[in-house]
């Protein structure tokens, strides 16, 4: 009975109309979907897609809530494990995770946990609940994922929570990251108002570090710090001509559009839209670049990768997206030059590359066959990969507080969450154990209110 009910599919604006706007492609599936999808999980007892989400959301048992037309229920199952139904039902890569293990995927397709999750999030709100004070106080150092995920665990424990976000709007990554076409404003202000219900304060616009400092923190009185701020310094190509007006970062990119409106000629700071740009990468970043570069009127939009197409690390719905949407792949193409003119891009320089051995990662390493070819453009976009902003590790030393960084600039933790300095703790992209991903992020925020809890209860 199970394996004769299809996998039930969102129905997706139509891909010539999207690349003219910012409303989300997908929608939620109808609620006949919905009953017809959770009809399909076969309730495993020893659960692998529950294994293999990083927060341990049940989701046998949030979809048998669904089943038995328990709607808020469901709500509820997934709430104890995340408050970010609606964001991860849209953003988690599924595909490697709980959907990844789904035991019907062996022979077809896994149960769409992910559809299911978002339809449950956007249609069911977290119960209120009376919050007994325990006295502490806990800052947070970032409104991301690990942030919001960590204030809700720790003001469910009865902490006073308060988040500094750098930026002059809440929401991190997933704001000035990723495009509305994938996450709508409408769902990550929902998400972020629900905090403020429960009584986690935000204040914008606070830079630690330089606004405010490590030292001043605990002097006001917070008890733990869990420094969650990202990793927003771009890694660029290192090669001549990238300092050309037209070059830009896939993080500069994607903030100026998403949090400045930038595509607009009548903002302060407007992009000079060109013709033909160039996407240099292949993660999940780049197809939001890209399919960005699509949407604010650039004609031809190329991603060049320097593997091949097997080797993408996006995930293969932003993938299938992208080559909806009109984006041409160029595979096997490793940079070399930016070209310019009169100070601007006017093309790039790239090296057919060969796959060769196995490198450290077990992917083949791309090896140059010394022939090359020339593109002309008017923009390059350099999606390769972000690192720390050192401002609060130097500012912490300065006070003499010894924050330990690898060679990279990330803090240092352990599994806990715990730095070198007792009651700091550290997690997402300024302090990755895993992956950058959203639902990683929010594990790490997990982690950190546990610690956090053991350690000041």
């Amino acid at each position: 009975m199970v394996e004769k009910i299809e996998r039930q599919k969102q129905h997706e604006q139509d891909r010539f109309e999207r690349r003219k706007n910012f409303n989300a492609v997908e929608e939620n599936l109808t609620n006949e979907q919905v009953k017809l999808e959770a009809s399909r999980c076969l309730s495993c007892k020893n659960a692998r897609c529950k294994t293999g989400c990083p927060v341990n959301i049940d989701i046998p048992e949030f979809i048998k809530q669904i089943k038995e037309n328990n709607l808020e229920g469901a709500g509820e199952v997934i709430r104890q494990s995340s408050m970010l139904p609606s964001v991860c039902g849209r953003v988690c890569p599924q595909e490697k995770q709980c959907e990844g293990n789904c035991i019907l995927g062996i022979k077809g397709l896994p149960v769409a946990i992910g559809a299911l999750e978002r339809y449950v999030g956007d249609n069911t709100q977290a119960k209120k609940q009376e919050i007994k004070p325990n006295g502490e106080k806990v800052a947070i150092v970032g409104s991301g994922c690990a942030g919001m995920t960590a204030a809700a665990d720790l003001r469910n424990a009865g902490f006073e929570v308060s988040i500094f976000e750098a930026l002059h709007e809440y929401g991190g990554v997933l704001r000035y990251g990723i495009p509305p076409f994938r996450l709508p404003r409408t769902v990550l202000d929902r998400e972020i108002e629900a905090l403020k219900d429960m009584g986690v304060k935000f204040f914008k616009n606070v830079i630690v570090g330089k606004s405010v400092t490590i030292k001043q923190l605990q002097e006001e009185g917070y008890g733990a710090i869990f420094i969650c701020s990202g990793a927003g310094l771009p890694k660029m190509m290192n090669i001549p001509g990238e300092n050309l007006n037209g070059v830009y970062s896939a993080n500069e990119f994607l903030t100026r559009v998403n949090l400045m409106h930038a595509q607009d000629p009548n903002t302060p700071t407007p992009l000079k839209i060109g013709k033909t740009a160039a996407i240099i990468g292949g993660g999940n970043v780049a197809m939001d670049a890209a399919r960005t570069s699509v949407r604010v009127g650039y004609e031809k939009v190329y991603i060049f990768y320097r593997r091949t197409e097997k080797e993408l690390p996006a995930r293969l719905e932003e993938i299938r997206h992208a080559k909806e949407e009109g984006i041409e792949f160029k595979f096997l193409h490793a940079p070399v030059e930016i070209k310019g003119e009169d100070g601007w891009v006017k093309a790039m320089k790239f090296e057919l590359m060969e796959l060769g051995e196995a490198d450290a990662s077990g992917r083949q390493k791309p090896v140059g066959t010394g022939k090359y070819v020339e593109v002309p453009l008017d923009s390059v976009i350099v999606s390769l990969g972000t690192g720390p902003n050192p401002i609060i590790q130097r500012s912490a030393k300065s006070e003499n507080i010894e924050l330990n960084t690898d060679n990279k600039g990330y803090i240092i933790i352990n599994d806990k969450g715990e730095t070198s300095v007792s009651h700091i703790y550290a997690g997402g992209d300024v302090a990755p154990l895993g992956p950058s991903t959203a639902i990683n992020a929010m594990g790490a925020g997990k982690r950190a209110a546990k610690a956090i809890i053991e350690a000041l209860s």
